[in-house]
């Protein structure tokens, strides 16, 4: 749960209409009453539309897809995207179009309050607001008749990486406890305790001094309630935030597969996001490690220049500068594969 590119929107790069996609991507907006979502939507597409690059920017290199291409005809599971704190959807485009031609529609909003340039600390713990949001994108996308008949609404998955990999906990039935994520922030000084701790957010991409956050001081009511969504079938969590928060007992209910995917080596991965007991405490967990990434090692491949600019902007986090022994290529493939074969595995076996 970091904060990065704050002063640096993601944006959807044009290139030259001469290759052909087999991803098609949307982008529609879901209402709701208190928080209107910008979502992005790849799925399997045949020939037209138009050549894009999304989340393509200054930093980092897009991903190939076409705005508006015909779907391909048939009925797709659902996959829906959560993105880190402070990230946005679009960065996490290099695995959504592997998914969708893999025969996924891929959906993921941009979260209000905890999306890059729009981030504040009070709004960072506010899970059951990002759960919300992942409700309602599958109520609308299920309701709506240009999607709902390239759905397969019986099945329906979510990925979520750091703070979108807690959302991904909770909205499978995990339940956080706040003296245990108070407790474990009393101690610990890093991550997301020191963003809680920082006394600075981001507003209209513009830093801003705000209060530091007492956990305590949280309504527990919401904090600690139930947010499952029954729909999702299987959810996979990439480094998934408040690891150390979650009530047992409720990990220990949950019915469906989580599949715990840590970036790094067990001395390397941090204790905000170490998965490994998280995994033995849910019935049909499993676990996995990516030898040789990082954290940092979900963004995107970073362009030529791009640490570099980083720096200029005063970025302190080490976005480009990849601390492991493999290209980050490499370890996308790896990740890519991992979360490939375990929707595959939970939502077409039996199709």
């Amino acid at each position: 749960m970091l904060q990065f590119l704050s002063t640096i929107p993601m944006v959807v790069g044009f290139v030259s209409a001469c290759f052909a996609s087999e991803v098609g991507v949307r982008e529609i907006t879901v209402a709701q009453p208190d928080r209107d979502l910008a979502v992005t939507v790849w799925y399997p597409a045949t020939a037209g539309g138009k050549p894009v690059l999304t989340g393509d920017n200054k930093i980092f290199k897009g991903a190939p897809a076409a705005t508006d291409a015909p779907p391909l005809p048939g009925r797709f599971p659902l996959v829906l995207l959560s993105h880190g704190s402070g990230g946005r959807v679009e960065t996490m485009s290099w695995l959504a179009t592997e998914l969708a031609k893999a025969g996924f529609v891929v959906a993921g909003p941009n979260h209000p309050g905890t999306t890059s340039g729009n981030s504040t600390p009070a709004d960072t713990p506010k899970l059951w607001q990002r759960t919300g949001d992942l409700s309602a994108v599958i109520d609308s996308m299920t309701k709506d008749a240009s999607w709902n008949g390239v759905l397969n609404a019986d099945r329906i998955a979510i990925v979520g990486f750091s703070l979108g990999g807690a959302a991904a906990m909770e909205i499978s039935g995990a339940r956080a406890n706040l003296e245990a994520y108070a407790s474990y922030c009393d101690s610990y000084g890093k991550w997301d305790c020191a963003w809680y701790a920082g006394g600075q957010g981001y507003v209209n991409d513009e830093p801003v001094k705000v209060d530091k956050v007492d956990l305590r001081s949280i309504d527990k009511a919401r904090f600690e309630q139930s947010n499952l969504d029954r729909r999702i079938q299987t959810a996979v969590l990439v480094d998934p935030g408040l690891a150390q928060a979650y009530d047992a007992q409720s990990l220990k209910e949950i019915g469906i597969p989580m599949h715990f995917i840590n970036l790094g080596s067990a001395e390397t991965i941090p204790l905000a996001v170490i998965s490994d007991r998280l995994a033995k405490l849910t019935p049909k967990g499993t676990y996995a490690t990516v030898a040789g990434a990082t954290h940092f090692s979900f963004l995107p491949q970073c362009k030529e220049g791009g640490a570099e600019f980083l720096k200029s902007v005063g970025e302190i986090d080490p976005i480009c500068a990849d601390e492991g022994s493999r290209p980050r290529g490499d370890l996308h493939a790896e990740i890519i594969g991992l979360v490939k074969d375990a929707l595959v595995r939970d939502l077409k076996a039996s199709q």
